[in-house]
């Protein structure tokens, strides 16, 4: 029997009617040139999902394989026993909620195939037209690295990817994990991927109807802190040092940690607000948080250092300052311009300036001397003499820039 193209594994839990769509855009996959097979694993729906599923099974033989299982509690368990039984030169993970556009996975198989690529990232739209991360991508591109792109901010967990790249290094989902199991699981093929490319020209390779998998559950503030640590623990273990890991240590830190101590950390219990303080301390001393604040937004790297530090009332009053009035104003000093939050320069903190940092000016550049003044310069002094002097006369004109 030939192996297909591309394996797709679909985690299902209580996705009607949404998952009609899924599976029909699946169905319409098939009629063109690759060869997929579905792996849907029904987990634990009670809205008839199951039942949906055995029938595509039964109307499309050799398309459709379908598996029945407990709940399990998320999205990781589903996911990873669809992958064991996968036998595609690919693998992608499609939420239940989702379709595939025209053409998707004959544009993504084609494309990787054409480029060697290990891990694929396409273009998203949510139901809304309106791009998700991976939308950033303003083109395609055959090779794209975290450093030199919005790579980090893309992964989801429903990238394609090179089956033979999952089992030489044994890759699965964590299923102790409640929350990022699907972004730690691409974050760790990427890091081992020889390419990894980016698939931007068709609006509709992915269309997310906001969940990102039919299996997922809400997930606690703890499990948000344990999947983002985790995460880290990978680009430590497998990223160089360099742009790439401040690139995904940014996009945790910024969009997975601080959006803890927001709003809704006001309204915790007291002993959950002291555990994710803890946490976040621990997270920003070991994994160098500080060493990316300049590319996180004011807001985010005074709410890590403020946790960091224990200044927890000071975080509070942030907290709360932000939900009654918003950004706060500018305060412009020189060619820097700063947040002018109430911890700005207060005595009390003793908070860094640059951590209310909003950008700099560049320097201007130094003033050319008159062309009369560089006439007589060149025609009064010989050539030699001029290029002994030089290091000198630039010296002083910057000086008097300066002044």
């Amino acid at each position: 029997m030939t192996a297909p193209d591309v394996t797709v594994v679909i985690a299902v839990h209580n996705a009607m009617p949404y998952l009609i769509a899924c599976l029909d855009s699946l169905v319409r996959q098939a009629a063109g040139p690759v060869r997929p097979e579905v792996i849907a694993v029904d987990d634990g729906s009670v809205d008839g999902g199951g039942v949906v599923l055995d029938g595509y099974a039964a109307r499309h033989p050799g398309l459709f394989t379908v598996l029945h299982q407990p709940a399990s509690g998320g999205a990781a368990a589903p996911a990873n026993r669809g992958l064991a039984l996968a036998r595609g030169r690919y693998v992608l993970f499609l939420g239940a909620r989702d379709w595939l556009g025209a053409d998707a996975l004959a544009r993504m198989v084609t494309a990787a195939d054409d480029w060697g690529s290990d891990v694929l990232v396409p273009r998203r739209i949510d139901v809304n037209g309106r791009p998700v991360p991976s939308g950033g991508f303003g083109a395609s591109a055959a090779a794209a690295g975290f450093a030199d792109s919005a790579l980090a901010e893309a992964l989801t967990g429903h990238e394609l990817f090179r089956l033979d790249l999952v089992r030489r290094h044994g890759l699965a989902r964590d299923e102790e994990l409640q929350a990022c199991s699907a972004q730690l699981f691409a974050l760790a093929a990427c890091l081992h991927a020889r390419r990894v490319s980016v698939l931007a020209g068709h609006d509709h390779h992915l269309v997310l109807r906001g969940d990102d998998d039919g299996a997922a559950r809400p997930a606690a503030a703890l499990d948000r802190l344990r999947g983002a640590a985790a995460a880290l623990s990978v680009a430590a273990e497998l990223a160089p040092e360099g742009g790439g890991l401040d690139a995904i240590r940014a996009r945790y830190f910024g969009r997975e940690v601080s959006r803890l101590l927001r709003r809704d950390f006001l309204h915790r219990p007291a002993r959950l607000q002291h555990e994710l303080l803890a946490g976040v301390a621990g997270l920003v001393g070991r994994f160098g948080a500080r060493e990316v604040y300049h590319r996180l937004p004011v807001p985010d790297r005074l709410r890590l250092e403020l946790a960091a530090t224990g200044r927890t009332d000071a975080l509070r009053d942030l907290i709360r300052y932000e939900a009654a009035h918003g950004g706060p104003p500018v305060h412009a000093e020189g060619r820097r311009r700063y947040a002018r939050y109430p911890a700005f320069r207060d005595p009390g903190l003793g908070l860094a300036d640059d951590l209310f940092l909003l950008d700099e000016a560049p320097e201007p550049p130094a003033a050319a001397p008159p062309a009369r003044v560089r006439r007589l310069w060149r025609g009064a002094v010989p050539a030699r003499a001029r290029r002994r002097l030089s290091p000198l006369v630039g010296a002083l004109r910057a000086a008097g820039t300066r002044r």
